[in-house]
C-alpha cells in the first residue's frame, strides 16, 4: 500500500528543513573564511519562505482531514505533533539565519560610517563596540567570532540529527500502519471466504437433508 499524500508532503518538508540547515552551515563557513555568501543568502530566504508555506499547507490539510474524519483522532494528534515540531525547527532556522545576517551587516556599516551614519568616523573600530570585545586585539575578536559561528554550526548539526531521527521515526510509524492495514485487509478476505464457505456448506446440508427425506419416503412406500 502506498503512503498517503499528507505523509509524503511532510517528508518533503523535513528534507527541505535539512537542506536549509546544511545551507546555513555552508553560509557560515563562507563568512568565516571571508567568502561572499550573498547567493546563498538569497536562496535561503526563498527556501525559508517556501518551508513556512508548506507547513501552513500541512496544517490546513490536517485540520480538513480531521474535521471530515478521514483519519482517526489518535493519528490526527500524532500528525499535529509532527507539524508543531516542524514549525519549531522552521522558527529556529529562521532565527539562526536572521541573526547571522544582522551581525554581519552592522559590522560593514560601522567600518564605512561614523556613529551617526553621516560621515567616516575617526576610529571606526571603536564605533558601537561591545563590552565583550572592548580591549581585545583584532585577532582575538576574530577568534571569538569564529567560536560563536562554530557553536552555531554545532547547534545546527544537532538540529539536523534530530530532524533525521524524527524522519526515521515517522517512516517507521508509516510502515507499521501499512503493515497493520495489510493485516486488516487479509482478515477481511479471510472472513469473506469463511462466509462463502459457510453458505456453501449450508446449501449442501440442506440438499442432503432433502435427499435423505426423499429416500426414506421411497423406502416406506416400497414396504407398503
Amino acid at each position: 500500500m502506498s503512503q498517503d499524500l499528507w505523509l509524503q508532503n511532510y517528508d518533503a518538508a523535513c528534507r527541505m528543513a535539512r537542506e536549509i540547515a546544511e545551507n546555513i552551515h555552508e553560509r557560515n563557513k563562507q563568512q568565516r573564511t571571508g567568502g561572499n555568501p550573498a547567493k546563498l543568502n538569497m536562496s535561503l530566504r526563498a527556501s525559508l519562505q517556501k518551508l513556512k508555506q508548506n507547513i501552513a499547507q500541512l496544517r490546513e490539510t490536517l485540520n480538513l482531514n480531521s474535521a471530515q474524519r478521514r483519519i482517526m483522532q489518535a493519528e490526527a494528534n500524532r500528525r499535529q505533533t509532527l507539524v508543531d515540531d516542524l514549525a519549531t525547527r522552521e522558527a529556529i532556522l529562521n532565527t539562526s539565519f536572521k541573526e547571522d545576517i544582522s551581525e554581519a551587516e552592522p559590522s560593514r556599516s560601522c567600518l564605512m560610517t561614523g556613529a551617526n551614519g553621516s560621515r567616516p568616523a575617526g576610529n571606526p573600530w571603536l564605533v558601537n563596540e561591545s563590552e565583550q570585545t572592548r580591549g581585545l586585539r583584532f585577532g582575538e575578536i576574530k577568534h571569538q567570532q569564529q567560536q560563536i559561528i562554530e557553536a552555531q554550526d554545532a547547534g545546527l548539526d544537532a538540529l539536523a540529527a534530530v530532524i533525521s531521527r524524527q524522519k526515521q521515526m515517522g517512516q517507521e510509524i508509516g510502515n507499521e500502519l501499512e503493515e497493520q492495514n495489510e493485516i486488516i485487509d487479509d482478515l477481511a478476505q479471510l472472513v469473506l471466504a469463511c462466509c462463502v464457505f459457510q453458505r456453501s456448506l449450508m446449501t449442501l446440508l440442506s440438499l442432503w437433508t432433502r435427499q435423505t427425506a426423499a429416500s426414506k419416503t421411497r423406502r416406506t412406500e416400497s414396504s407398503c
